[in-house]
């Protein structure tokens, strides 16, 4: 309850600044640029990206808004607030379901009509709503905002090809380091980690037979493994080099790591026995707290060194945004463009970090002194900038990735030539491009 009055507070003391979308003083949020019209903008999505001046009347009808349960009470409060500054849109009756990221994006697959008007989504659903045709572009400067207020990897998340498809509204799904500073002296190295775990028989814990965890090493070597898939969500494409010079050292590195009395295979701190380093998740720094205590630390991914030369671990990134339906009221479609934005600008993003411990992918909200105490968020704010957003990937990928990390792990590759590593990466290779014939 204090969490959700102070975000009442926080919009009641800056309103003024919460309707301010890329102009000067005494634009409202709804200010846009009109875009050019084409074959793919239906005319309702042409008009609402006009300006939406506040002396004409935006009508009354029904919006459904569908987000996480946990920031439903949240959100309904945002809102009202929104409405409560912006008397043309007050006549929209405005209701707050809680549907959580994943679901959200299936229902609106299965039914596109019967789905929310605003809904929450994770970044790897994009191309498949687009596809069903279950989100609209964001044209204008509202696609300006979303370039300009929010970090790279967020903008990017939320864009396909040139156009931009979405808000985003955090940047706080990916892994970093947490571990205890009186075992490991040097984070950034990632031979330096394991020489101290072993040196103090601590264990340093990463799941490397896991798609998600595994790409550290493969990605931060320079390898690319990415999909492309029709309208009909068809994967038409592999692009990947992994059978390469950079996956032959991502994979003898994975093979180094596993060998190292040290390792434990395994991203779930709560389980974790004795640890000195954990790459894991913002979702863990409460449990990261209690177990390492006032050695409590956190920190971007280390270096790792193969044959000589060092490479930074990347991986996965991933992304919270928010889509609009495509309407065909355009006047409704402007309210709902406005009210996403609103949904999504930094003091909402600040009042949602407040209330739910939301990382903010608004640039001027990440550097927020509340924002950047956060050890954990400002670690793996410095990772996501090795990262990739997620997309789509095969289910057939994510049992791929594991079946190599078993034979790591069990010791398969100890004593492999790099020919016959090679060979092993080209099997891995074409498998992965099979998926997509």
């Amino acid at each position: 309850m204090k969490k959700r009055v102070l975000a009442l507070l926080m919009t009641a003391a800056m309103v003024s600044t919460m309707l301010t979308a890329c102009g000067g003083s005494g634009s409202t949020s709804t200010d846009t640029t009109t875009p050019a019209a084409d074959e793919t903008t239906p005319a309702a999505e042409t008009e609402a990206a006009t300006q939406a001046p506040e002396d004409i009347d935006y009508g009354t009808g029904e919006i459904m808004v569908w987000v996480a349960e946990n920031v439903q009470d949240f959100t309904e409060d945002q809102i009202a607030a929104f409405q409560e500054a912006n008397p043309q849109f007050a006549g929209y009756t405005v209701t707050v379901q809680p549907v959580g990221e994943g679901d959200a994006a299936n229902n609106m697959l299965t039914d596109v009509a019967g789905g929310a008007d605003i809904y929450g989504f994770a970044q790897d659903q994009l191309a498949r709503l687009i596809s069903a045709g279950a989100i609209a572009p964001v044209t204008g400067d509202y696609a300006t905002f979303v370039n300009e207020q929010n970090d790279a990897g967020a903008a990017a998340a939320a864009t396909v090809g040139d156009t931009v498809y979405a808000f985003p509204i955090t940047s706080d799904n990916g892994y970093f380091l947490y571990y205890d500073s009186s075992v490991v002296t040097d984070p950034t190295s990632l031979d330096a980690i394991i020489a101290d775990c072993e040196a103090a028989n601590k264990g340093f814990y990463m799941e490397i037979n896991s798609g998600w965890y595994q790409p550290a090493f493969f990605f931060g070597a320079g390898c690319t493994l990415t999909y492309e898939a029709d309208a009909e969500g068809n994967f038409t494409s592999c692009n990947t080099d992994y059978a390469s010079e950079n996956g032959l050292a991502a994979l003898k590195a994975m093979i180094a790591l596993h060998k190292s009395p040290a390792f434990t295979n395994g991203s779930d701190l709560s389980k974790a026995t004795n640890p000195g380093a954990i790459v894991d998740g913002t979702w863990d720094a409460g449990v990261a707290q209690e177990k390492f205590g006032d050695n409590y630390a956190c920190a971007k991914l280390p270096s790792f060194t193969v044959d000589g030369k060092t490479y930074p671990l990347g991986g996965f990134g991933g992304f919270k945004l928010i889509g609009v339906k495509p309407q065909e009221d355009a006047n409704k479609y402007q309210v709902c463009l406005a009210m996403a934005q609103f949904l999504s600008n930094e003091e909402t993003q600040l009042a949602r970090y407040e209330e739910a411990g939301w990382g903010p992918s608004n640039v001027a909200a990440q550097q927020s002194d509340a924002v950047k105490a956060d050890e954990a968020l400002s670690a793996l704010a410095e990772q996501l900038a090795n990262t990739i957003p997620q997309g789509q990937y095969p289910n057939d990928y994510w049992s791929l990735a594991t079946s190599l990390g078993d034979s790591i792990i069990a010791g398969d590759y100890d004593n492999a030539s790099d020919d016959d590593l090679m060979k092993v990466l080209e099997e891995f290779q074409a498998t992965c491009e099979s998926y997509a014939q």
